[in-house]
């Protein structure tokens, strides 16, 4: 009879993971403990207490250091996710807070607002402490209106259709792909899908104004089947393709998670890859600050290693 084990919600505890992460990185509990800001003998408590709840051990320990175990190793990369997250929540949670006097108001687009700002506002953060950051998250085309009435400084967008009265500079170059769900029969089929095949093919999608969308009117045209349905997150739509509905085109950065552990199965497209850039949007007078400015120059030093984790095959935020 299998072991009843309460949810991990209910005692998992971020120290540990951190622990568990840094003895990966650094071949050492001492130093994985320093790194923590643990002390050892807490340390080697903690770790202890992670492997009896989770069930297995996590670590082999000798005189020349620690290493993880297979287990381990699988259990500090789905750790490395999990701290990742909370990364994000903090930095986004903190520029959604609105706090006293605004200094710079940014405002993203869903796939941009979920995995790449938060790193930005991290880093802008920790160069200018002293100014407040107010994020809006919207759609691409309600961004675009944003910055176009100057309620906000900057704007992220996803859509390649760019008003001429503003500015703009490429700060990511994202990868698109076809996913389905496990039961699909593309789930199983082995050529590519063509683009001609895409467009007769209802689709779950993302709303009107949206950068997602507006890469779809640009990909394969706007006289295509109708969408199976239309929602407003990718997230929404990642859970739609999970369970049955039909396949998505979505970014790698939005699904990358479930195709990993499965959920989601990535089907080739004909004359892939599906590429697409994420572009900074402003108006003539709006980067005239100083945080402006410097904020501008996190985002663009993205472009850089958007490129190089492209030609690794990989899309990751950092």
């Amino acid at each position: 009879m299998p072991t009843s084990r309460p949810p991990v919600e209910n005692w998992l505890q971020l120290p540990a993971l951190r622990l568990l992460v840094g003895i990966g990185e650094h071949g050492s509990l001492s130093a994985a403990a320093r790194n923590a800001g643990m002390a050892q003998s807490n340390a080697t408590r903690s770790l202890k207490t992670l492997e009896r709840r989770l069930g297995y051990s996590l670590v082999t320990r000798s005189t020349r250091g620690s290493t993880l175990t297979r287990k381990g190793a699988l259990t500090a990369e789905w750790a490395r996710d999990v701290l990742d997250g909370v990364e994000r929540l903090a930095a986004g949670a903190a520029a959604l807070a609105d706090e006293g006097q605004v200094k710079l108001a940014v405002g993203a687009s869903m796939t941009i607002a979920e995995h790449l700002l938060p790193g930005w506002i991290g880093e802008f953060r920790a160069r200018m402490p002293s100014v407040e950051t107010k994020l809006r998250v919207m759609n691409s085309a309600q961004v675009l209106e944003a910055v176009a009435a100057e309620r906000i400084a900057l704007g992220f967008v996803e859509t390649p259709n760019i008003p001429p009265q503003l500015k703009s500079v490429r700060v990511w170059t994202d990868r698109m792909v076809l996913v389905c769900g496990r039961e699909h029969p593309w789930a199983a089929r082995k050529q590519p899908v063509d683009l001609s095949e895409l467009a007769g093919t209802a689709l779950l999608e993302r709303e009107e104004g949206s950068g997602t969308r507006a890469f779809l009117d640009q990909l394969i045209g706007t006289r295509r089947a109708d969408p199976l349905m239309e929602l407003n997150s990718n997230s929404a739509i990642s859970q739609g393709v999970v369970t049955g509905l039909g396949p998505a085109v979505l970014s790698a950065l939005a699904v990358e998670s479930a195709v990993r552990s499965n959920r989601l199965v990535e089907v080739p497209v004909a004359g892939g890859p599906l590429k697409r850039e994420f572009k900074a949007v402003w108006t003539a007078g709006s980067t005239s600050s100083e945080a402006a400015r410097e904020f501008l120059k996190i985002a663009r030093g993205g472009a850089d290693q958007s490129r190089e984790e492209s030609g690794a095959g990989r899309a990751r935020k950092k």
